[in-house]
């Protein structure tokens, strides 16, 4: 099998195994204790109930599978040729959860579903081709100061938008942007860690960025799992998948002066994928029942 071939058929095995994680974690959480009002005990409860259901340890795993064939296809392959892959998982994860709902995901949402995979695979091809990034760059400090700022009030206030939705769809795209904002976070600390690691290892230990990184995975993996009970994956998932790569790219050229693609023309063709990620995201979002509550129900 050619290097080619081969990275395409990784990729996309990688986005199915991440497909299955969400389908699973979906699962579980609407079989969860009910924590949509954020209040201190709810949430402890559920977390409780989180990390010893049977299906989520199921996705978690899948996860630690998906990586590691990711890893493999990065391996052999460029970013800009992988990443983009990787968009086609929401596809799968709906056409999972559409399977194993009973047809309960309509096929007006499955085609805004591939219209954000499309437009989301076709930006990260064309902004990171030929970008220009600095192996081991360091952050800037004040750029980073802001940004981890904005970054903590932008998920603080999704958060309390989506607790006070009455809407299914609107409470779980809500918590599905904070998880975005979240993880893409955790690629930022993580790149600092890395770069402790390459240049003072010893001074791990003793440098906060690691203790942060746990912090932000744990609060990560608790609200996607919020979000995932608040309302329909179609709703929740896109958010969370569009949000994390379009704010990592932000991150890389503000933190990292890290470049993307430009040239003529270039501009515009991302402007207008950047208008196909709002339309079809804003669309998936009004999708869902008035309540976040009917989304609690076992499937």
């Amino acid at each position: 099998m050619r290097d080619g071939t081969a990275v395409t058929v990784l990729s996309l095995t990688s986005a199915l195994v991440f497909a299955l994680s969400s389908s699973l974690k979906h699962v579980s959480a609407a079989n969860l204790p009910d924590a949509q009002t954020m209040r201190l005990r709810r949430l402890s409860s559920f977390a409780r109930a989180t990390i010893s259901h049977p299906l989520w340890l199921g996705g978690i795993a899948c996860d630690g599978v998906a990586l590691t064939i990711q890893a493999w296809a990065l391996h052999l392959g460029a970013l800009a040729v992988v990443q983009p892959l990787l968009a086609s998982s929401l596809v799968f994860a709906v056409i999972l959860r559409q399977l194993h709902a009973h047809h309960h995901i309509t096929r007006r949402e499955i085609g805004w579903t591939i219209v954000l995979s499309l437009a989301l695979g076709g930006f990260l091809a064309l902004a990171t081709a030929g970008s220009d990034s600095v192996v081991g760059s360091t952050a800037d400090r004040a750029p980073a100061v802001v940004s981890g700022s904005v970054g903590v009030v932008l998920a603080a206030t999704c958060v309390e938008l989506g607790r006070r939705q009455r809407h299914a769809g609107r409470t779980a795209a809500l918590l599905g942007v904070a998880v975005g904002v979240i993880y893409a976070a955790t690629a930022a600390v993580l790149k600092a860690v890395t770069n402790i690691v390459a240049r003072h290892p010893g001074s791990i230990l003793t440098s906060w960025q690691p203790y942060v990184l746990v912090v932000l995975g744990s609060g990560g993996l608790l609200i996607n799992q919020l979000a995932f009970q608040a309302g329909p994956m179609v709703a929740s998932l896109p958010a969370a998948a569009t949000v994390d790569p379009l704010l990592s790219i932000v991150v890389g050229v503000v933190v990292y002066d890290e470049h993307i693609r430009s040239g003529p023309g270039a501009g515009a063709v991302l402007a207008t994928l950047l208008l196909l990620l709002g339309v079809a995201a804003i669309q998936l979002a009004r999708d869902g029942p008035a309540s976040p509550a009917s989304n609690n129900s076992p499937p």
